[in-house]
């Protein structure tokens, strides 16, 4: 009984080096991606809070919320439905909100304006609960205290910051000595009490409420400063100012380093994974995650508008990161949630199925899942397949039991009959997504048989140019170099005799020859920098390195 013929089956090529890193990895998993417009005009997303007290101290209600300012709104938001809970519009009509915040215990909101005035408002009924207006100019931050209910802050293009007590009906103390419009500002950490603010005259001031209203300590920079960020240990603050954001040691009273990473305006800056990471955004779209340590930039998003604002919302009492919020120029809200563990485990589970679907082999899946379920072959199998021939029908998909593919290429037949040449004009001219790895396997196959003269042999002008471009295009990849300079040679010994006869086929060869020139000098710099680094090595264990 004559043996079966089998197909031949596909080259595997070994991956190269990932270049995805693990960090990117992670904020990669950012996904599930949800895209809002809270404005019903457009308008631009200026800020996105959340309560900033530790997380002993919020109550299950604030843990759970967020605010957007937008327009003449500011939307409360859940974190755990992404969805609007409350919007709060009473504004006057041509009034634009600015930096609404949520109170750490959930129940009050407090925003600023165009008009000047500041309205703290009730979270359950939206009722306006007090309203200052000592500000004559628009208040673009309000802030409230994180160590204490009554307090908050405010920093106005009037060129004053002001600390406000609830009760009070006016302000507790007015901290003045920028020239210039201040835009932001932010409590510091801990129990210091300290205030930090940056303004449009290029500085970053330090304020101690005990010190009648004066600058503690003056930062002064090369642009206006748009952003201002404590980091969560209380000695540093990241200030942005043009594209550059730079890191101030309050310790030491001066700049430590300079980050220039984004190619337009920096606007918003946020802590995530507890202060390891810092996420920057600007106006040239792009949000960077730097690393705290040594300030190097380990992820970059791109985003389809200026970015206005960010934040990572945190969840449960670890405050991992939950969600990255980002607001857009355009009016748009993007939002991308991390999957949980639990939820990454259930996704990898689905994409797991989809694939043993796919390849037919469901039912080794479903053996090897069979010690943790039990699985229908009924209406469960059949909720997989996407067309049904009729109601409750079983979908069935047999793969091969010798899990062989037939890919029923059309050089195979060719190939199985000894036609070699024709097989490798078919597979060159193939327009499969998969025709690359199919010229691989014919040229690897046509090499094992000895076949590569008879299959490159008797060319005409016309026929020897796909092969040569081939040569070409394939000459750098280092997992088939051996297979590629086996084909070159044979190309060469039988058509060396002929060069000169055609322009197209005499510049063919000398792209072949400059693309071998590239690939011979990195693979010389390659083994050049082999041997220092061996030589470094022999060097260290002579010093009693291990």
């Amino acid at each position: 009984m004559a043996a079966e013929v089998q197909s031949v089956q596909l080259e595997k090529l070994p991956s190269g080096p990932t270049t995805v890193t693990a960090e990117q990895k992670y904020w990669q998993s950012f996904g599930s991606l949800l895209q809002l417009d809270p404005s019903a005009h457009s308008s631009p997303v200026t800020s996105i809070t959340f309560p900033s007290a530790p997380p002993s101290d919020l109550t299950v209600s604030s843990q759970d919320l967020f605010a957007v300012t937008t327009g003449s709104r500011v939307q409360i938001f859940s974190s755990r439905t992404r969805k609007v809970v409350k919007t709060i519009s009473r504004f006057n009509v041509d009034d634009v909100a600015h930096s609404g915040n949520i109170r750490s215990d959930g129940r009050i909101v407090v925003a600023g304006g165009d008009s000047g005035a500041i309205q703290a408002f009730d979270l359950n009924s939206r009722a306006i609960l007090k309203t200052w207006k000592e500000h004559k100019q628009p208040v673009w931050t309000t802030q409230w205290s994180p160590t204490d209910l009554t307090q908050l802050m405010s920093c106005s293009d009037d060129r004053t910051v002001r600390l406000w007590d609830l009760p009070s009906d006016k302000a507790v103390t007015t901290f003045n000595g920028h020239q210039d419009y201040v835009r932001c500002g932010q409590f510091m950490p801990a129990q210091s009490g300290l205030l930090v603010s940056g303004s449009y005259d290029q500085t970053v001031r330090l304020w101690d409420p005990r010190a009648g209203g004066k600058a503690a300590m003056i930062f002064k920079h090369a642009a206006a400063i748009e952003c201002v960020l404590p980091m969560p240990s209380g000695t540093a603050i990241l200030a942005s100012a043009d594209n550059a954001i730079s890191v101030l040691d309050i310790v030491a009273a001066k700049p430590i380093h300079l980050l220039q990473n984004h190619q337009k305006t920096v606007t918003s800056l946020a802590i995530a994974q507890n202060g390891e990471r810092l996420l920057s955004g600007g106006l040239d779209g792009m949000v960077k995650v730097f690393e705290t340590r040594a300030w190097n930039v380990v992820s970059t998003m791109k985003y389809p508008s200026p970015i206005l604002s960010l934040a990572i919302i945190p969840s449960g009492p670890q405050k991992e990161d939950r969600h990255l919020a980002v607001g857009l120029q355009s009016g748009l809200l993007s939002i991308k949630t991390r999957l949980s563990g639990e939820q990454k485990v259930q996704a990898r589970e689905r994409e797991r199925e989809m694939k043993a679907l796919m390849d037919g082999k469901i039912d080794e899946y479903d053996r090897s899942k069979s010690g943790k379920r039990k699985r229908g072959k009924g209406a469960e199998r059949a909720t997989r397949g996407k067309d049904f021939t009729g109601e409750g029908a079983d979908i069935i998909i047999d793969g091969n039991p010798r899990g062989r593919v037939n890919y029923k290429l059309g050089w195979g037949n060719a190939l199985r009959w000894g036609e070699y040449s024709r097989a490798l004009d078919m597979a060159l001219e193939s327009k499969d997504p998969n025709a690359r790895l199919q010229q691989l396997t014919l040229f690897r196959t046509l090499q094992h048989r000895s076949a590569l003269p008879a299959a490159l042999s008797s060319r005409d002008e016309i026929t020897l140019q796909p092969v040569l471009r081939w040569l070409i295009k394939n000459i750098s990849d280092y997992r088939i170099t051996r297979l590629v300079t086996d084909v070159g040679l044979v190309v060469l010994d039988l058509y060396a005799e002929q060069l000169g006869r055609s322009e197209v086929i005499d510049d063919l060869i000398e792209r072949l020859m400059e693309r071998v020139n590239v690939v011979v000098g990195a693979s010389q710099l390659a083994w050049s920098i082999r041997g220092m680094c061996e030589g470094v090595v022999a060097a260290g264990g002579g010093d009693g390195m291990e």
